[in-house]
């Protein structure tokens, strides 16, 4: 869990700027809001979070300043191509694949089994239940409205970035697994 906690971590940096990139992108205030309000809860809970995991888990400065493994840098340079690309659906491609894999993986493990040490227990509860149902949800709809107005060339592009998230994301579990 120390492996994958500290590469993980290293997404979060890019992953604030690439939600803050689609928030300034989005079409209307009531389409920025929840992705406003998710940014809120990266940036406290879940930020928070890390910390207090590193610190019960006795992570290592050394540790935490680790390279990123290749996948870690590989979705990093994921993420700042579809922030810098300023493509609305481009950001929502790499978003709704992070978040709807974590949704995924953490459904069917909520609740969390009693006893579990808090850095599986609250890493499951903050990829699962309602609030983060919704997350997805919005992230999801966001893009299923914005890809009849992309013309064919643009449709292809989000596309092909979808399709390397969900490869990039499947690698880095496949990394996690592995240190393990």
């Amino acid at each position: 869990m120390r492996w994958y906690l500290v590469q993980d971590y290293m997404f979060v940096d890019g992953f604030v700027r690439l939600l803050a990139s689609a928030i300034a992108k989005a079409p209307t205030l009531a389409d920025a809001v929840p992705k406003a309000q998710f940014l809120g809860l990266v940036t406290s809970e879940e930020n928070t979070y890390f910390l207090r995991a590193f610190e019960a888990l006795g992570t290592t400065e050394t540790e935490r300043q680790a390279p990123p493994a290749p996948a870690t840098r590989a979705f990093q340079d994921l993420m700042a191509d579809a922030a810098a690309s300023g493509s609305y659906a481009k950001m929502l491609a790499v978003l709704v694949v992070a978040e709807w894999s974590y949704l995924s993986w953490a459904t069917p493990a909520n609740p969390p089994k009693d006893g579990l040490p808090f850095w599986f227990a609250e890493w499951i509860t903050l990829h699962a239940g309602p609030s983060f149902e919704g997350v997805v949800e919005h992230l999801r709809s966001q893009l299923d409205a914005v890809w009849p107005t992309l013309d064919p060339a643009e449709r292809s592009e989000v596309e092909a970035l979808f399709t390397r998230a969900v490869a990039l994301e499947r690698a880095f579990f496949d990394a996690a697994y592995a240190a393990a």
